[in-house]
């Protein structure tokens, strides 16, 4: 019998397809956002706030940092999953994960839209 202990992996094609699609999601913004910073090319804080003003910037600056932090729990489980083996630990490494990256996107959500 094989003792198998669950604590979060879920490898095989939703991670593969989650990392390639959040991939080109990044990359399409930076593309995007490079062109679009040229073409506003922002001296001051005026002019950054300016450039974030429009809704559609913002969703499309909050669809980016989702994408970032979704790669980045799919990279970094997969890491504690191969390289911690004690279960404990590992369950604690990935919850705190999930608690900072969440910070991370309520940090993002007030920046774009704070005021």
């Amino acid at each position: 019998m094989v003792d198998r202990v669950v604590t979060g992996a879920h490898y095989g094609l939703r991670d593969w397809l989650m990392q390639r699609i959040t991939s080109v999601v990044m990359a399409g913004y930076a593309v995007f956002f490079a062109l679009y910073f040229l073409a506003k090319s922002p001296q001051s804080y005026a002019d950054w706030r300016a450039m974030f003003a429009p809704q559609w910037i913002r969703v499309l600056t909050m669809l980016f940092f989702v994408s970032l932090l979704l790669h980045a729990w799919v990279g970094v489980r997969d890491i504690f999953m191969d390289y911690i083996k004690p279960a404990g630990l590992r369950l604690l490494l990935q919850v705190l994960t999930i608690v900072a990256l969440a910070g991370y996107a309520i940090w993002v959500g007030a920046i774009l839209w704070g005021g």
